[in-house]
């Protein structure tokens, strides 16, 4: 492995973060706090993981290749599409991180209450950042491979 194998490895971590995610939701859910409290742990820590290799990959990039990111060229015509979910997933995941963290925390103080009012907003866009954070690398790499 090198690290031009990082964004496969960043998609993956984002895809196990979604499934802990939403069984995290189901567990919390159907009452089995436990297996909530396990699920999202694995989600805040392949989460962890997933911006140790972000960041890693990009400051090998700016090392390399001159810039700390793939630019999305061709094709032209989904450029403002694929810019337009980039933007967005980048906007949610810099407000996600604090988020995280406070939820994180209220839950491990077994501030329950707090904990739940929060989590109201940390879910969904944690989710929407896992889930695009994949759709981008499916995008960038896969579907549309920028040269």
């Amino acid at each position: 492995m090198n690290f031009s194998d990082l964004p496969a490895v960043n998609a993956c971590l984002n895809s196990v973060s979604t499934v802990m995610l939403v069984l995290g939701f189901r567990f919390i859910k159907a009452g089995n706090r436990t297996a909530h409290r396990n699920c999202m742990l694995t989600a805040c820590c392949t989460s962890l993981l997933f911006l140790v290799c972000y960041v890693t990959y990009h400051e090998w990039m700016r090392r390399t290749q001159g810039a700390a990111h793939t630019k999305f060229l061709e094709p032209q015509w989904f450029r403002p599409v694929y810019l337009t979910i980039l933007f967005t997933h980048l906007v949610a995941a810099i407000v996600i991180l604090p988020l995280v963290i406070v939820t994180l925390v209220r839950a491990l103080k077994g501030n329950f209450d707090r904990h739940k009012k929060i989590a109201r907003w940390t879910w969904p866009l944690w989710m929407y950042v896992s889930v695009t954070g994949v759709v981008i690398y499916l995008l960038l790499y896969q579907i549309f491979p920028q040269k």
